[in-house]
């Protein structure tokens, strides 16, 4: 019969705390030291690649032209960035594009409840082939038509007609004449 007694922590409280502590301590001082050589390295970089400028000798009109000559370069690096942005981008549409139709190829598709609608033939193709399906194809064209005349001549018209159009003399006569014979 062993009872479930809840153990204690094997640590205590302040114990956790000082460690919680000194933790957060030592990652505070390496997230320092991390953006301190950081900041070294991109220091490095720039003084190796980009020579430092030598402006105190320069007239205005030199200074412009640095300055008009420094946009240019700007502009062709952000038109650059911006093409290889756009390309991205479309690049990822057509992935997911592709991704959708394996999707559907796959057959693994799951059709939403859906309401019904009336869809002409025509648009079912166009939704099952693609955008790209412009043909129409008449569907009617080989199904035989029921004549509707044919349906007119068996309708029965309206008994009162009938007798207000016989109840000239010769009416009453065919009405007397048609049950005896």
């Amino acid at each position: 019969m062993s009872e479930s007694v809840p153990r204690k922590p094997k640590i205590t409280a302040s114990r956790r705390l000082y460690l919680k502590t000194k933790i957060l301590k030592k990652a505070s001082t390496l997230l320092e030291e991390e953006k301190e050589q950081k900041k070294l390295d991109r220091e490095q970089t720039l003084s190796e690649r980009v020579p430092p400028l030598k402006l105190s000798g320069l007239s205005v009109q030199d200074l412009q032209n640095l300055c008009k000559e420094l946009h240019q370069k700007i502009d062709v690096v952000d038109e650059e960035r911006y093409d290889v942005e756009s390309k991205v981008t479309k690049n990822e549409k057509e992935i997911v594009d592709l991704n959708h139709k394996i999707f559907e190829l796959k057959g693994k598709m799951k059709r939403p409840a859906l309401k019904r609608v009336r869809v002409s033939a025509d648009a079912m193709l166009g939704a099952l082939l693609g955008a790209k399906h412009k043909e129409s194809i008449d569907f009617k064209a080989n199904l035989k038509t029921v004549k509707k005349e044919e349906e007119k001549k068996e309708e029965v018209t309206d008994w009162r007609k009938n007798v207000d159009a016989m109840s000239g003399m010769e009416g009453r006569k065919k009405m007397f004449a048609g049950p005896s014979s």
